[in-house]
């Protein structure tokens, strides 16, 4: 290479003001610039969900506090317009709700403290059964076997008995920290009540003065959607649990009503939460009536599922609060990472309230957009895979491939 090719060569590496990244290739650059943006997204993320495990004591009870108030919200508003005070409504409100859930749990109790006696009959009945099964069937144990089993079990329970007093212990902490938490949640919920709407108003003055309407409207959409979803969801618990209930009254299974309340529990965490309580109840069919019963039940929890998915959640819930399945798993899994169980049970109506109000403030019209996905018919797609009509070009000179078509025969 001569003299002149390498200045050349110089003066094409150092063009563009002789910066030197000039000389990188474009798709190297860009590729750097979405890796350094995506890790400080990432390094974000991380620190929310170090600050959300740090703080649960307190955003568990806000956010069950949040739900509980979407549920409540619309009670308290129609009391007061029919002339009765807000705190009044807050009060009756709070005091009915809090007789209702009370009353229910005292009779599941009681149901269970009745029913438990008859399951351990039936419990042992069905291990001796089982006893029977292994020393006659086609294993042919012999019962020095079983016994032998047995006692290591037996030995393991009493080997352990330190660490099982060291998790009663614990637990009687845990009921501390619920105690703790069921009043905090109480607490924030007859002031989100009161006066949510001027709560929302004064966090927002955090925000510019420009984008604080569209703010303002993007949460007050989510949280309405927040109320359908919360609503829609305590009838589908309601419908699962009146179904599956009655089908375990039915074939006789024990604890009938208990197993029902747990599966309306279940119920609002989808999927999870349906699939636990489910295979709960089976369990205890196969254990008191056989596998022929259970076999039943699930088919019966199975039938009613199907109804849930297909039929009451479009109906109930529609476009405004539909998510796809991939984020509720997605969104169950990481609320239950970061905060157990109850986690689960906060993660998929916040994202219905985030999915509302992030359409809100990316929307040119956020008004238009929200009215937009309530729609007549639920069972169309929110972001179809290929457009109903042909993309429309702006510029003139490209034809319309019909007409080319047309004019090629």
């Amino acid at each position: 290479m001569n003299a002149n090719e390498q200045r050349s060569d110089t003066a094409a590496v150092t063009q563009g003001g002789g910066h030197p990244s000039a000389s990188v290739h474009p798709v190297v650059r860009v590729a750097a610039e979405w890796t350094w943006r995506l890790l400080v997204i990432f390094a974000g993320l991380l620190t929310l969900g170090y600050i959300v495990t740090r703080l649960d004591t307190v955003l568990i009870p806000v956010g069950l506090a949040l739900l509980a108030s979407a549920l409540l919200v619309p009670l308290v508003d129609w009391l007061q317009g029919k002339g009765v005070p807000r705190s009044a409504a807050v009060l009756v409100v709070l005091i009915g709700s809090i007789g209702i859930v009370a009353g229910i749990m005292t009779f599941v109790v009681e149901q269970f403290i009745e029913g438990l006696p008859g399951l351990t009959e039936q419990f042992e009945a069905s291990i001796t059964q089982i006893q029977g099964w292994l020393t006659d069937g086609p294993f042919h144990f012999s019962e020095d076997q079983i016994r032998q089993a047995g006692d290591s079990v037996v030995k393991s329970i009493q080997e352990n008995r330190q660490q099982l007093t060291s998790g009663a212990l614990t637990t009687a902490t845990v009921v501390g920290e619920i105690f703790t938490g069921a009043l905090l949640t109480l607490f924030t919920l007859i002031f989100f009540l009161y006066g949510g709407s001027q709560i929302w108003e004064f966090v927002t003055r955090l925000v510019p003065s420009a984008s604080r309407r569209r703010v303002r409207l993007a949460g007050s959409e989510g949280f309405g959607s927040l109320i359908g979803y919360v609503r829609a969801t305590v009838a589908v618990a309601a419908a699962d649990a009146i179904g599956i209930g009655a089908g375990l009254a039915i074939l006789g299974v024990p604890l009938a009503l208990p197993l029902a309340s747990l599966v309306f529990i279940g119920a609002f965490i989808p999927i999870v939460g349906a699939f636990l309580t489910g295979f709960l109840a089976v369990l205890v069919a196969l254990v008191t009536k056989g596998f022929l019963t259970a076999l039943i039940v699930l088919g019966i929890i199975i039938g009613v599922m199907q109804l849930e998915a297909h039929v009451l959640q479009p109906l109930l819930l529609g476009r405004a609060v539909r998510l796809h399945p991939l984020a509720v798993v997605l969104a169950i899994t990481t609320g239950i990472v970061l905060a157990g169980i109850v986690g689960g049970l906060l993660a998929v109506p916040i994202v219905a309230l985030l999915n509302t109000a992030v359409r809100s403030l990316l929307s040119a019209d956020p008004e238009a957009t929200y009215d937009a996905l309530e729609v007549d018919d639920p069972s169309v797609p929110l972001y179809p895979a290929e457009a109903d009509t042909p993309p429309h070009h702006d510029d003139p000179h490209l034809e319309n491939p019909a007409q080319t078509h047309d004019r090629r025969e």
